[in-house]
């Protein structure tokens, strides 16, 4: 089946999508100034209606215009670990590298909701040179991850420049890149940005997926090619409801990462951004959610369920325990 066309990014393009009603419209088009919409071509294709496990994760909800107490605009904390834009340093030996806040697509729980978009976040020469030599100025990072937005946005030229100057520091040991791209716009693993990613030192890759629907026919190829690249690849997925808070979505999920040689890595629960009060699970239903899934899939399979603690503490590990 040939994919829709082009990328839809705004409320009248899911209309005419059947994505979304008419009545849904005013509030979703006053929505849209706020939180950035995105929904690939290779997305469209995986909807099979709106509020399945695929569509609920892209397409806009008037509940998005309520925020609850807990909510915070920044739940991770970025900003107080902020020396210089685009780096954020929490953990002595490692530390974020954002060089843009683009994505293929935008996550309707989202924890940079309040930042990413198509048009912000690039950074210039002169401020990426100047994060780049933050981390030469600082030999107790080992790891940089870069992520964003998606850092697979990037042109193969600029994103192998990045890379090569990273890998070019003797203390950088290990680079990490997160990203959609592989699973929501696989037609972005292109030769040129394969042979970006072929580095000598080694490269995971974090592949953002949470149901086992969106894994369509060209993200195995995708996959793979990363593979033959070199390229470590792990998997983070979030805890959401209606999406993969069943027994049977979230085992076919990690079966599904497995089957694409991903190794699921982190299952985290819900950051409490504003407006995704409607994507929140429970922990006593997700601990007994984990409990059931033991035994049913390998160690291979089993990803550390973590919440980010607010106020920038770091990831903090829920169990289950037996």
């Amino acid at each position: 089946m040939a994919l829709p066309r082009k990328t839809l990014r705004d409320a009248a393009s899911l209309l005419d999508a059947g994505l979304i009603t008419a009545a849904a419209l005013p509030a979703l088009s006053a929505l849209q100034s706020r939180y950035a919409i995105a929904l690939t071509p290779e997305v469209q294709a995986r909807i099979t209606a709106p509020d399945d496990p695929v569509g609920r994760q892209y397409i806009p909800h008037a509940d998005e215009a309520l925020s609850q107490p807990h909510e915070l605009a920044d739940p991770t904390a970025d900003a107080p670990f902020t020396p210089i834009k685009g780096v954020v340093h929490r953990y002595p030996d490692r530390a974020l590298l954002k060089p843009l806040l683009a994505c293929p697509v935008y996550c309707r729980f989202c924890f940079r909701r309040e930042h990413v978009g198509p048009d912000g976040g690039l950074l210039n020469e002169a401020e990426l040179e100047a994060a780049l030599g933050w981390f030469a100025a600082h030999p107790e990072v080992g790891e940089v991850i870069l992520t964003g937005g998606d850092p697979l946005m990037l042109s193969p030229r600029r994103l192998g420049h990045i890379l090569g100057r990273l890998a070019g520091l003797p203390h950088i040991h290990t680079l990490r890149i997160h990203s959609r791209v592989p699973v929501a716009e696989p037609s972005r693993i292109t030769p040129e940005l394969l042979a970006a990613l072929r580095l000598e030192t080694p490269l995971y890759l974090c592949v953002h997926a949470n149901h086992a629907q969106e894994f369509g026919p060209d993200a195995g190829p995708a996959l793979r090619a990363l593979h033959g690249a070199g390229v470590v690849l792990l998997g983070q997925s979030v805890l959401l409801a209606g999406v993969n808070d069943s027994l049977a979505a979230l085992e076919g999920l990690l079966r599904t990462m497995l089957a694409h040689r991903i190794k699921p890595y982190y299952l985290h629960a819900l950051d409490p951004a504003p407006g995704t009060a409607r994507f929140a699970v429970p922990d006593a239903q997700a601990l007994e959610l984990l409990r059931s899934l033991r035994g049913r899939v390998s160690g291979l399979a089993w990803p550390v369920f973590v919440r980010e603690t607010p106020g920038g503490a770091g990831k903090r590990p829920l169990g289950p325990t037996w």
